[in-house]
């Protein structure tokens, strides 16, 4: 006879798999209350059979009546509290204290909890009945001691229905006003289940039911892999439903945030599959292996980072190992995250109704200390606090810490991370037993008092590599190559990759984040430069192809004409979309040239009479020099910095000019489009055009106008990250060797000077005097003179290679322990070294503005259309020692002009032309520019516009055709006077006169 392949087999299965090994026992629909939405039998014997005591109480209030009298507190406890705090909290009878679920004791020394814990009663019941107005049934209901947390449609694609006729069903025939189904009361998720797929959702709210996908993934991608000889959905109720796992979700995962103001718009948190999995997994990890290891997890925008974390330190916090003992004396989170403080307070009291739990640190290095001393469980502070701690916290040795660093990046590598790792670090190696111990003995005490320098530099070797006591768990979606080094999990030949994925390809196809590549268009900017003096100085080829590059990103026609370009496009595309509520963001080179965009908005949009339709604010740190007048990101805003995020979400400001600022980190949902005007590449590139990638309500796409990087150029930067991040090879620590054998050629140093250097810089902090940094000086001086008898080259061959062994090995004792003191005494030397060579004269930028003019100018459309990923490529990982340094190439101006050109340059129309030769024409009245320099902008018009006029007169000869335009076309000819009067008003009042002219 043939299997049966209807969907009640895919019912029967799953109810099978769950009696047989997942802990349940069977339940009957007929022992369903509908009136009060619960199992009243379960429910019962449960009571009676886990607390016999406190069942009697309440016989004897209730009588004959118990069990209604007791259902009736019941009810009004779920309805005002909800199922979620009745399980984890228990219902009051007075005089009768019941508990209404156990959970596992984190310990198991408790025997009498873990006895309780055995006593509860999980329930699978199908077709459940749950209507007092119908007859209708849901195919899954799954109990806890009679209360309903759970329910589950199943479809078969086989029969022709899929997990979409599931979700359809539960948002247009299951009513959410219904005791089981309403939000919070009763049950906590409802599952919509096929042979391939699982959704989710915590509350059913008509058609406007929001389902989660909670999946495993499949290639990087969304959806599930194929399963061993079974469903691809067989996970759920193979390991998320099963007994203990169903337990602990209710216990230390479900999370209810509730908003007061509103209630309908409180939230029941139920993990995804990818954060449930990476949290067990990690514990899971460290309990069979212990303390000492680091992981990656390379988790996308979009993957929920936030509340994974909260959570791991949640599990970490009470995580015991095999003999009973708290694994970390105190959890570290590291973040820059302000509100992960008040998610993680809110969700840890949750979970144990205890205040205190998690401490901030907000105030200072001390408190800090004060926090890691006495042991704080949870404890939230930023990497820049570390450093400051060293001397003041007490010793730590003995003591084991999770550190869960947030948006890990190669930061870590830094000489902030090594002071955190002394303040940690488990300097000896010894057992706790062991450490604590010698604490204990004075006479240890007393041999740690009179240390030399060379167990100074034994104890500050032992904070490199991964120590015993220290495991970090590193929280990133743009993982580079060190950080790869660093907290990867290194596979059979030692290539390091992460511990945990959930990748852009899956966060995109998900639907959690958008396609920020998917509507992209590239700009190129083809121009001419003409030289403007008389002489050809020769310049060093580098530095005047920046400053030629520097001249044309900030010209006032360059400007003008992107500047129209960016704000027509918002205007006719940008405004409309998400409801007319989307928003711009313009990301330019540099602080100035954010100002400069500024002003440049600001005339336009003042010309065009749009001041009621944009609102525009800039961002950038600091203060700006311009033409003699300092610029602000609050002068020129008027609102206070930390208001700014606000305000831009608000419907009085729709572009944001920044520069640096808030092009990583800053989270913005109405954020749809974003111009470019900056050089962008490999993770800045990612992490800046991702500030498009969030969702919200009516938000379907997004579009980036790209002036500068090519699509080549963005596919290159993205595709490392878009499934796993990987990388060739790892570093190889010879490299350092390597440089030191470099180092050492140019005779800089004396080894006599680095002994002497060390001596002094490593003496115990109790022995140094007042006069050691003179000493430190003195060991330095003669090298550094040494290096100013070298010639040009081999000084900055010399100072580049220092620096690249200063940086590579405070890099390689973050991942490996080189235990060579000789190495670690020059790496001291070598830092200080490095602070005091003398830096090359004439080395700054040089400006060629007053010498070249811009003589042609357009900006095409490039490209428009999608840009592709289809797999991750590895990241780039080589460290050699390098090639010297050739001596810079100097050319004539006219030449580099020429390159610049031939580069750049393409076919013009002759209006381009023209139009700079009118600008350089008006450049040269020296009594125009009188009138700009004294005259606002509106006052400079008249005597510009008679100018103006003298000018195209002047130049009919070159240009009749469009000089006769200009004066029999009067639309045409207003076109031309708008577009260049802020030019030459601009021009004439930042320069002191002009050369030769086109």
């Amino acid at each position: 006879m043939a299997i049966e392949t209807k969907e009640i087999t895919f019912e029967q299965e799953i109810e099978y798999s769950l009696l047989d090994h997942g802990g349940y026992i069977k339940g009957n629909p007929r022992d369903y209350n509908r009136e009060f939405a619960i199992d009243t039998k379960q429910l019962f014997q449960f009571l009676q059979d886990s607390q016999p005591v406190e069942w009697e109480k309440l016989c004897r209030k209730h009588g004959e009546n118990v069990e209604t009298g007791f259902l009736k507190k019941l009810y009004r406890d779920l309805d005002t509290y909800g199922t979620l705090y009745v399980l984890r909290h228990g219902v009051v009878d007075a005089p009768a204290k019941l508990s209404l679920c156990y959970f596992k004791p984190a310990s198991g020394m408790n025997q009498t909890s873990q006895a309780l814990y055995e006593k509860n009663v999980l329930s699978i019941t199908r077709q459940v009945h749950y209507s007092l107005k119908n007859e209708n049934s849901i195919d899954v209901v799954l109990f806890i001691n009679g209360l309903p947390v759970a329910t589950v449609e199943l479809k078969n694609p086989i029969t022709g229905q899929t997990v979409e006729n599931a979700k359809r069903q539960y948002m247009k025939d299951r009513d959410p006003r219904e005791l089981l189904l309403s939000f919070k009361a009763r049950c906590l998720v409802h599952f919509a289940v096929d042979t391939e797929e699982v959704w989710m959702t915590t509350k059913l709210n008509g058609i406007n039911t929001f389902f989660l996908p909670f999946n495993k993934g499949n290639n990087g991608g969304k959806g599930n892999p194929v399963g061993n000889s079974t469903y691809r959905t067989s996970y759920l109720w193979e390991e998320v439903l099963q007994k203990d796992s169903l337990l602990d979700i209710v216990q230390r995962f479900i999370h209810l945030q509730e908003d007061k103001k509103n209630p309908k718009k409180s939230v029941m948190i139920f993990p995804r599959y990818h954060q449930l999995d990476v949290v067990r997994k990690l514990v899971a990890d460290v309990y069979a292996n212990g303390t000492g290891h680091n992981y990656l997890i390379q988790h996308s925008a979009g993957s929920g980072k936030s509340n994974s974390i909260s959570w791991l330190a949640h599990h970490l916090s009470n995580l015991h190992d095999k003999n009973d003992k708290v694994v970390f004396n105190s959890i570290i989170v590291i973040t820059d995250r302000l509100v992960l403080d008040k998610q993680l307070q809110d969700t840890i009291y949750q979970f144990e109704h205890v205040e205190g739990v998690v401490t901030k640190i907000d105030n200072n290095a001390a408190q800090l200390a004060d926090a890691l001393n006495t042991g704080k469980k949870i404890i939230i502070t930023t990497l820049q606090k570390f450093p400051f701690v060293l001397e003041k916290v007490d010793d730590l040795s003995g003591k084991r810490f999770a550190v869960i660093v947030d948006e890990a990046h190669s930061s870590q590598t830094g000489e902030a991370s090594k002071k955190m790792k002394a303040i940690l670090g488990n300097a000896e190696g010894l057992t706790e037993e062991e450490q604590l111990q010698k604490v204990a003995d004075e006479e240890a005490k007393e041999e740690r008092k009179q240390s030399d320098s060379e167990d100074e530099i034994a104890k500050e070797m032992a904070t490199h590599g991964r120590l015993p006591n220290l495991s970090f768990f590193a929280f990133t979606a743009t993982p580079k190559a060190k950080t790869l080094e660093m907290f990867g999990t290194p596979d059979a030949s030692g290539i390091p990759h992460a511990f945990h994925i959930y990748s852009m390809k899956q966060a995109i196809q998900e639907g959690f984040i958008l396609d920020v590549l998917k509507n992209y268009v590239t700009y190129d900017t083809y121009f001419k430069i003409g030289k403007k003096i008389a002489d050809d100085p020769r310049y060093e080829k580098s530095k005047a192809n920046k400053a030629l590059g520097k001249f044309l990103s900030l010209h006032p026609h360059n400007l003008a004409q992107k500047t129209q370009i960016i704000v027509e496009h918002f205007r006719t595309v940008t405004k409309d979309k998400i409801g007319g509520k989307a928003k711009a963001m313009v990301v330019t080179g540099s602080r100035l040239h954010a100002v400069r965009y500024y002003q440049e908005f600001q005339r336009y949009i003042k010309k065009m009479g749009y001041e009621n339709e944009l609102g525009i604010l800039i961002a950038f740190s600091g203060i700006v020099h311009d033409g003699g007048e300092e610029y602000t990101e609050v002068s020129l805003n008027g609102i206070k910095e930390s208001e700014l995020p606000e305000k831009f979400h608000s419907g009085e400001y729709q572009v944001l000019l920044v520069a640096e600022k808030y092009q990583t980190g800053f989270d913005e949902p109405l954020l749809h489009t974003m111009f470019v005007d900056k050089k962008l590449s490999g993770v800045k590139a990612v992490q800046t055009l991702s500030r498009l990638n969030r969702t919200c309500f009516g938000k379907d796409d997004t579009f980036v106008l790209d002036f500068v990087n090519s699509a080549e150029d963005i596919r290159a930067a993205f595709a490392p990250y878009y499934e796993e991040t990987s990388i060739e090879e790892t570093t190889d620590a010879n490299i350092v060797y390597e440089l030191k054998s470099k180092l050492d050629e140019f005779r800089v140093y004396w080894q006599s000077e680095i002994e002497a250097f060390s001596k002094a810089f490593f003496k115990p902090t109790k022995k140094q005097g007042n006069m050691d940094f003179g000493v430190l000086n003195s060991f330095l001086d003669p090298a550094v003179d040494r290096y100013n008898g070298l010639d040009e080259n081999e000084q900055e061959e010399f100072k580049t290679t220092l620096a690249k062994f200063v940086r590579t090995y405070t890099f390689l004792t973050n991942i490996i322990r080189l235990d060579d003191a000789d190495l670690h005494k020059f790496h001291a030397y070598a830092k200080f070294l490095q602070k005091k060579l003398p830096k090359r004269e004439g080395g700054g930028p040089i400006f060629l503005d007053d010498e070249v003019s811009l003589q042609y100018y357009r900006v095409q459309k490039i490209f428009e259309g999608s840009i592709a990923l289809e797999q991750s490529e590895p990241l780039p990982n080589k460290l050699h020692p390098g090639k010297p340094k050739p001596e810079e190439e100097k050319a004539p101006l006219s030449e580099l002009i020429d390159k610049i050109n031939e580069k750049f340059g393409t076919e013009f129309t002759n209006i381009d032309k023209v139009l700079e030769q009118i600008v350089s024409d008006m450049d040269a009245n020296e009594e125009l520019r009188v009138q700009a320099r004294n005259n606002s902008q509106e006052h400079f018009r008249f005597p510009f516009n008679d100018a103006f006029m003298d000018v195209v007169i002047g130049r009919m000869a070159q240009n009749q055709q469009f000089c006769e335009r200009v004066l029999d076309d009067a639309k045409f000819g207003d076109t031309v006077r708008d577009l260049l009067v802020g030019v030459v008003y601009e021009r004439l009042r930042s320069t002191t006169g002009s050369g030769i002219h086109p």
